[in-house]
This record gives structure tokens, sequence and C-alpha cells, in this order.
């Protein structure tokens, strides 16, 4: 089925809304997402794979210890992942706290790199909405191309979906000219059938990414979970030709990994969905083993990992 748009915004009609969502058969997402994982790939299509990944890169440090001196550092990664080898592409944005955007922003002028900043009182998204939609516009202001922000799972779990929904819209006009992602939590979120609700609310008022996790709760990204909010977009895509982009974001590491959720990605939305602009990775030790496993498909052995920095 087609899910249409909501007509109003209370959260009794919300939720009503949300009762036609399509319920998850949890079996056959598992059974899917088993299969997907086995499917192989030629030498060639690996190599264009990586390096397609390493592009889709949110290349990210959000601890309270971060430094102007440490985004320099990562900056100059963003931009240039591989110094030895101008063929490794850069990745898609470097994503950090608001008061570190001017300095990212400075560090990656003319990369093509964008900056992202998590804003929304960022990971528990437990504040109120005017200082929510000032630490957007501070963001914006500062030179953020992208806000990550995070909803109210609290609110969302007990029934209150005006609230989110409400706050989503408003920090969506708060962005501007800077695209929305919009972070679900589901690690907090207790089922599929509820990531799919989210997933659908956050379409529906705006977003122009939905994000599984902060990274701060366990478990975060999940084949799984990640097929279904692919499935969300394309029943939103069908129903409506908006595209919404996709970021698992959380506990992938390796490139096996990586590649798994590019496969699950194509065999769900197609080819077109194989860009940066349309899907991301949450990455910082993702990022340095695409690096390494690149290099042994150029070279046949694995790079020590001291040859990369550590983010």
């Amino acid at each position: 089925m087609s899910l249409s748009l909501p007509t109003a915004t209370d959260s009794r009609a919300l939720a009503g809304w949300l009762r036609n969502v399509t319920p998850v058969d949890r079996v056959g997402v598992e059974e899917r997402v088993a299969a997907l994982k086995t499917r192989s790939i030629k030498k060639s299509t690996k190599v264009w794979a990586l390096r397609l990944a390493i592009s889709m890169c949110d290349l990210t440090t959000l601890e309270g210890k971060d430094t102007p001196g440490k985004i320099r550092q990562l900056a100059a990664k963003a931009a240039r992942p591989h110094p030895g080898n101008a063929d490794v592409p850069s990745v898609a944005a470097l994503c950090c706290y608001p008061d570190l955007v001017t300095v990212a922003k400075e560090a990656l002028a003319g990369s093509g790199v964008k900056v992202a900043a998590v804003a929304t009182a960022f990971p528990s998204g437990r504040s109120w909405l005017d200082l929510k939609i000032a630490e957007t516009k501070h963001a914006v202001a500062a030179g953020a191309d992208e806000i990550d922000m995070v909803i109210d799972r609290g609110a969302f779990l007990s029934g209150d979906y005006a609230k989110v929904w409400d706050e989503i819209v408003a920090v969506k006009e708060a962005c501007g000219p800077a695209h929305l992602k919009v972070i679900l939590e589901t690690g907090e979120l207790g089922s599929y059938d509820e990531v799919r609700r989210a997933s659908a609310l956050a379409i529906a008022a705006g977003a122009d990414f939905i994000k599984t996790s902060t990274g701060k709760v366990t478990p975060a990204a999940t084949l799984p979970v990640t097929l279904v909010m692919l499935e969300s977009i394309r029943e939103h895509w069908n129903a409506t030709n908006r595209v919404v982009g996709m970021k698992p974001a959380g506990g992938i590491r390796t490139a096996k990994e990586a590649i798994q959720y590019l496969v699950v990605l194509h065999e769900t939305l197609g080819p077109a969905w194989m860009t940066p602009d349309r899907f991301r990775f949450g990455a910082s030790s993702l990022l340095n083993d695409l690096l390494m496993q690149l290099e042994k498909e150029a070279t046949g052995a694995y790079a020590d990992p001291d040859d990369f920095t550590l983010d």
C-alpha cells in the first residue's frame, strides 16, 4: 500500500494515520537480510563499492574532549583520506558539534566536503523547542551544510506524535538552505513496527534524510532496521516522488559490513540511491578499514594500520 500524507497533525490524527503504516514482517525482514548478506561480488565491483562507501562516509567526532586541533586533523583526512593516492575520493561530510562548525568550515574550504552539525539537544533530544531552534540557527549561521537532529523518543513512545512532528517541522524551517537528517535512535524504539512508524512520521514532516542512531546507544545501526527504514523511504517515494536519503550510523566498523549495506540499498531502492546525495554512513573507524581493504585490492597485501591516522 502507499501511505498518503497526514491531513491533520494533532496527536490523535497522527496516531490514526500511523495505524495505516505498513506493518513489518519481522521474520521476512530478517530472512531477506540474511539472504542478501551472502551475496558475493567480483573484485572489480568490490573496488567500486569500496570507493563508493568512502565517498558516502560522514567522518564523525562527537566527544566532549573534541578540540579545534582534532577537527582540523579530521578535516584534512576527510578531504584526502589517502594522501598517497589521489584516486581515493573525499568523504561526503565531517560531522561535529555545533560550536566547532566554524573550525570545520574553514579547514574544509574549497574541498567540496560538507559540514554536518548535530543539534537539538543531541543525543537525548530533550530540551525546549526554542533552544533547539536557536541551536540549529546558530549552526547554520556558522556554516553547517547539514543538521543532524534527534527526535524526542520519550514523546514518540508516549504517543505525543504532534510534539515530534512539530519539532521536525520547526527545525526544518530553521535549517534554511541546510539539509536536515532526522535521527530516530532506533535502539530505543523497541520494535521494527515503531521504527517504521517513526520513519514515516519523520519523512512526512520534512526530513531530507532519516538516520538510525546517535552512536551513543546500543544497539545502533543494524541491517534489518536499515531495511525497514529503506522500505519506508521507498513507500514514500512511490506515493510522492520525493527523494529522502538514509544514514545508518553507529557500530558499522568494517568494509565487509559497509558492502552488505550497499547490497541491501541497491536491492531495495535501486541504483538511483547509490550516491552520497542519498545515502551516508556514520563513520569513524569504518573509514580506515575501507582504506585498508582498498589497499589490499590494489597491492594484494594489507596495509599497516599505522599507515592511517586514528579518528
